[in-house]
């Protein structure tokens, strides 16, 4: 499977060597919705994305891509420090001018 460079990157990018380019991955107005709060902008999104990290230690292995009224679909294993770890995770990417605009996990 042959993800869109910046969803590739998000899966890819490690914590914290990455974060630039991780961040570089999104659109200055992108949003990200999960585990109900929201995040908005490239500096909000790294500090959650580190936060993320540090406390879950996760990884996520896309296993299949769909498209679904203009987003992008990505169902991953998301294997980590959490109850219920391995999970199958959503993430919705909505792509705009090669970055990630916005996206929900869940």
């Amino acid at each position: 499977m042959t993800l869109p460079e910046p969803i590739q990157t998000y899966f890819t990018a490690q914590a914290p060597q990455d974060r630039t380019a991780f961040a570089a991955a999104f659109a200055p107005d992108a949003i990200v919705h999960d585990e109900g709060g929201n995040h908005q902008g490239p500096a909000e999104i790294e500090a959650w994305w580190m936060a993320a990290k540090a406390k879950y230690r996760h990884t996520a292995e896309p296993l299949e891509m769909t498209e679904i009224e203009s987003k992008t679909v990505v169902r991953a294993r998301v294997t980590g420090d959490f109850p219920g770890s391995p999970a199958i995770l959503s993430f919705t990417f909505g792509l705009a001018d090669g970055l990630i605009h916005d996206l929900r996990v869940g």
